[in-house]
């Protein structure tokens, strides 16, 4: 097949771009400084690879790990939004339209919670009870983002929006590195008592789970998420097992405030409870290669890209 990956020069695209070329496919990817260039907002030369191609699967979107000011929260707005439009602008366009556009979209468009796991039907969330108000910004976005595939007139493309967990990979630079590092250091303890969900998922099963997406006829809101998420404290308890560090010391919200500002991030992405479960793909009989965070945990260590085999 011919998959497109607009957006595809950033951490999940590069993996996403080994993958899918090492099955033997043909990977074009789009961005502002790969071989296919644009600016993610207007139509251009960069369209016509859509035009007979198989599959889309737009990544676009400005980085979510910065301080939330009001000048960032618009960028990362306007960098979905008007990317998902001009994809769609695109395949409106083509002679021979891709039979399927997958859409980034995220887990964090469901509500906070300490309760029952969201599958598709989960609560979106808003301005929920003992959050943050500004919490709801990143709501907007996400539902922008998601309305913005589904207002596209496409009518011979079927659409699919990922809801995707935080995605861990062993490559430098996103997630998992960073986790591992603080986890080596002794710092990998509980944040603000560690009570509040992660909802993860392996590259690979990200990768396999994008595949069977392809195949199958599924279309609409799809979480892209292992199905045994857990509360932050396990998750970082696992991570230290996995690493070989017996401590990890812990740290009050206060302190991940500080460490937020210091690091320009932002506590929700610490904070939250992101509780999510992959019901459609489990339904459809997906079957996750990493299911458990700690057989995912001590295969990641071992495949870092530093050789730390922990």
């Amino acid at each position: 097949m011919k998959i497109v990956l607009p957006g595809g020069t950033g951490h999940i695209g590069s993996f996403l771009s080994r993958y899918f070329a090492g099955q033997g496919h043909e990977v074009v990817v789009i961005g502002r400084s790969s071989e296919v260039r644009w600016d993610g907002r207007t139509l251009g030369p960069w369209a016509a690879e859509l035009d007979g191609a198989d599959a889309v699967i737009n990544l676009a979107g400005r980085s979510v790990s910065c301080r939330y000011t009001p000048a960032n929260l618009q960028e990362m707005m306007d960098s979905r939004v008007d990317s998902a439009r001009v994809v769609g602008e695109a395949i409106a366009a083509a002679s021979a339209p891709p039979r399927v556009w997958m859409q980034m979209s995220t887990a964090t468009i469901y509500a906070h919670t300490y309760g029952a796991a969201h599958d598709e039907t989960g609560t979106l969330g808003g301005a929920e009870p003992g959050v943050p108000a500004y919490w709801k910004y990143s709501v907007d976005i996400a539902t922008a983002w998601e309305a913005a595939q589904e207002q596209a007139r496409t009518p011979n493309t079927r659409k699919v929006a990922l809801r995707t967990a935080i995605v861990m990979s062993p490559d430098r630079g996103g997630a998992f590195d960073i986790l591992r590092r603080m986890a080596k250091l002794g710092l990998g303890g509980p944040i603000a008592g560690g009570r509040q969900y992660i909802s993860w998922l392996h590259e690979t099963d990200m990768a396999r789970a994008l595949t069977f997406l392809l195949d199958n006829e599924l279309s609409g809101p799809v979480n892209l998420a292992a199905p045994h998420p857990l509360p932050q404290r396990d998750f970082v308890r696992a991570l230290r097992r996995a690493v070989g560090m017996p401590i990890g010391l812990p740290s009050a919200k206060w302190m991940t405030e500080l460490g937020a500002f210091a690091l320009r991030s932002d506590t929700e992405l610490l904070l939250k409870s992101r509780h999510v479960v992959p019901g459609r793909l489990l339904e459809a009989g997906f079957t996750f290669e990493f299911p458990d965070w700690q057989g995912a945990a001590a295969n990641l260590v071992a495949t870092s890209n530093d050789g730390y085999e922990g």
